[in-house]
């Protein structure tokens, strides 16, 4: 099995609920995943959005920059129940926003400047990523549609739900 980055754009009402009923919240992820997998609506517009198995990756790239938003895994504990590999967690609108906008002041050639290869595999990056130069190419082509993500949700005043499945 992976473990796969997750993410899920919720009103503040939505997150309220949530917050009072993390089973419905499960509920209505696991609805709009099905939805979307039908559908298969931009970055900016979309409701959920996976980063697959580059999560970990991302991470260690963004904790470098000293990323103001922890949006890997959620700043905010949402419930203490295990949505696949531990439990999930939220981000405010207003740090949803932050994000978005710091995101949008970063470029991925950013992220990977200075980073040697070998740093991954110290970090024992999941999954096991070799110690070559495109080790650090491999989250590119979902950062700018990850960038939009954040963007469609803080232009709406999304909050955001964050766990790995």
């Amino acid at each position: 099995m992976s473990i796969l980055g997750e993410y899920l754009r919720v009103t503040p009402a939505e997150l309220d609920r949530a917050l009072r009923n993390p089973e419905w919240a499960l509920e209505l992820a696991e609805e709009i995943q099905d939805t979307q997998e039908e559908s298969e609506p931009a970055p900016s517009e979309a409701r959920h959005f996976t980063t697959h198995k580059t999560w970990d990756l991302l991470g260690f790239l963004l904790r470098r920059l000293a990323f103001p938003v922890d949006i890997v895994h959620g700043e905010e504990p949402l419930t203490a129940d295990d949505w696949g590999y531990g439990p999930p967690q939220y981000l405010t609108p207003d740090r949803v926003r932050l994000a978005a906008d710091t995101l949008h002041q970063t470029t991925y050639d950013q992220l990977i400047q200075g980073v040697d290869p070998s740093e991954l595999a110290e970090a024992e990056i999941y999954p096991r990523i070799r110690d070559s130069p495109t080790s650090l190419e491999w989250a590119r082509d979902l950062f700018t549609p990850l960038t939009e993500f954040f963007q469609g949700a803080a232009s709406t005043g999304h909050a955001m739900l964050i766990w790995l499945d």
